[in-house]
């Protein structure tokens, strides 16, 4: 399955923040998007996520070489501010989800082991998720698509407001699925990137720029991150 981008442009009255993105995207891969602030990343996961449409260009889902639109449930975005009902306890939003996910959750996990995964322990998972601080509820925003698992998996920034081991939970639990998915992380830290990428695609001047897989894991990475970004105009 690939996820193929042509020529996809994006205005906000005179500023033209997408000039043209192309980029193929594979399943079996994590893709780190990289940019600097204001470059048009979460601009570009809004446009393939449904929130606003493009002003130019196209994408598909291609499976077996058959093209097709991305339709409903094909896409799980996990924005970096989360939305998640907070008159539910995340109990009760976990037991919910899995109820209406039906047949699509295969793993056989309780609602206790979802909110385990993440490391929602306690007393937490009775409270109403009105109190949940900021990054419990991305965990629980998380959960949906880790139980829907959709084909395009987008995520904007979602490890920043996760503890140490519970970050190293879930990107264990992204590399388990990244076989069956699509899946492009959006991050500002090098580092992350080249932990948990296979491939980087720099968004820069309005374009998708792939680079060469073969120095994400060396020390050269980050000096072909920063050659390519460097003319950028940062805004922030």
């Amino acid at each position: 399955m690939k996820l193929i981008l042509d020529q996809i442009e994006k205005h906000f009255g005179e500023k033209q923040v997408l000039k043209g993105a192309s980029f193929t995207f594979e399943q079996g891969h994590i893709y780190g998007l990289l940019g600097r602030n204001g470059a048009g990343k979460t601009t570009l996961m809004n446009c393939l996520s449904g929130e606003f449409p493009p002003d130019g260009g196209t994408f598909h889902l291609e499976a077996e070489g058959a093209p097709r639109p991305l339709g409903e449930g094909d896409v799980g975005y996990v924005l970096s501010t989360p939305v998640v009902p907070e008159f539910l306890t995340g109990w009760e939003f976990v037991k919910f989800f899995l109820e209406i996910a039906g047949g699509k959750d295969a793993s056989g996990r309780t609602p206790d082991d979802w909110l385990a995964l993440v490391g929602i322990d306690g007393e937490d998972r009775s409270r109403l998720m009105k109190d949940y601080s900021h990054g419990m509820k991305n965990k629980m925003q998380m959960l949906c698509f880790l139980i829907a698992r959709p084909p395009v998996i987008l995520l904007d920034e979602p490890l920043t407001s996760f503890d140490v081991v519970a970050a190293l939970e879930m990107k264990n639990l992204l590399r388990e699925m990244k076989a069956d998915h699509i899946i492009i992380f959006s991050t500002h830290i090098l580092q992350l990137a080249a932990d948990l990428c296979d491939e980087i695609a720099i968004l820069n001047h309005g374009l998708l720029e792939e680079v060469d897989p073969a120095i994400i894991h060396t020390p050269a990475f980050e000096n072909r991150v920063v050659e390519i970004l460097k003319d950028e105009e940062h805004h922030d």
